[in-house]
């Protein structure tokens, strides 16, 4: 018997494949596909530098995803609250108020 079932498209192709198809491409196989593969960090390392990072830029769109990836990838929220709080005095305090802010969403969700 053969699994004809095609894998569930990534976000990026949700949002973009029929109008930006080459930021779907660069997401899924550069990014992705080959960027978050390498060996030199792991993917929980990856994942607490893009936290910084978007919290830093204030990107708390993306910061969604990634909160959520990056406890997918080890990190606790326990880190993942102490990273945002040590942002506030290195990327900015309303960069890092937007970041918790999300955090406290994405981690609570379940809460009423």
């Amino acid at each position: 018997m053969t699994d004809n079932t095609q894998p569930e498209p990534s976000g990026a192709a949700k949002l973009f494949s029929d109008f930006a198809p080459a930021l779907v491409h660069f997401t899924d196989d550069v990014l992705f596909g080959e960027l978050w593969k390498r060996t030199e960090l792991t993917p929980k390392e990856r994942s607490l530098v893009t936290v910084a990072a978007l919290t830093t830029n204030g990107n708390t769109e993306q910061l969604v995803y990634h909160l959520g990836l990056a406890k997918d990838n080890g990190n606790t929220e326990a880190e993942l609250i102490e990273a945002i709080t040590h942002l506030a005095f290195y990327a900015g305090w309303p960069q890092a108020m937007a970041a918790m802010s999300v955090a406290k969403k994405v981690f609570r969700s379940d809460e009423p």
